[in-house]
């Protein structure tokens, strides 16, 4: 069996950063080699809600291959974004601020936007369309693998996964990136 690959560095960094804040959420490293191979193919502005300690944005900064592409990143806390901000302090192509997510809608419109399943209820399909451009990707990680329909979560209709699978501005998919995960990707028509 073969090694598995080495992270980017810049994503080491922010793993390094993480520990030392003792903040342990943050995305897997199965979701941010699909959240950098979608930065790959973007360009404009970027967006995470919620960087916590900025692996979500360190993955997807390992991606961007063009210059004309920039990363924001909202954190409400500001111990985390001053974490955060560290790993980036010397990247003009990722701004990380401590604001609520609602800072950033002036910002937009945004060529790929990562979301925390687990945000707010006000992160809603109809609070979110009109901040990504056409064309634009969503990405919510942090969902439980499920094989029917309605998806259920916890014993109960997962709704927000229900709203985005069925909005008709939205084309998406659920990708099953570890047994025990999923993500779910919408790209707006």
């Amino acid at each position: 069996m073969s090694a598995p690959p080495e992270l980017p560095e810049i994503v080491t960094r922010a793993f390094d950063v993480s520990r030392r804040a003792g903040y342990v959420s943050f995305c897997r490293n199965e979701t941010g080699r699909l959240l950098a191979t979608l930065a790959a193919t973007r360009d404009g502005t970027m967006a995470e809600f919620g960087t916590g300690c900025g692996v979500g944005t360190a993955w997807l900064r390992s991606g961007v291959r063009r210059d004309s592409a920039r990363i924001v990143t909202a954190e409400l806390d500001p111990r985390l974004a001053k974490f955060a901000g560290e790993i980036f302090d010397e990247d003009p192509q990722v701004e990380v601020l401590a604001v609520d997510w609602a800072s950033l809608r002036d910002r937009g419109p945004f060529s790929l936007l990562f979301l925390d399943a687990d945000m707010p209820g006000d992160i809603t399909v109809d609070n979110i369309v009109e901040l990504i451009e056409e064309g634009g990707i969503v990405v919510l990680d942090d969902l439980l693998p499920c094989e029917q329909w309605p998806p259920l979560s916890y014993g109960r209709v997962d709704t927000l996964r229900e709203h985005w699978l069925t909005d008709e501005r939205f084309t998406a998919v659920e990708v099953m990136v570890a047994p025990e995960t999923t993500v779910l990707i919408a790209t707006r028509r």
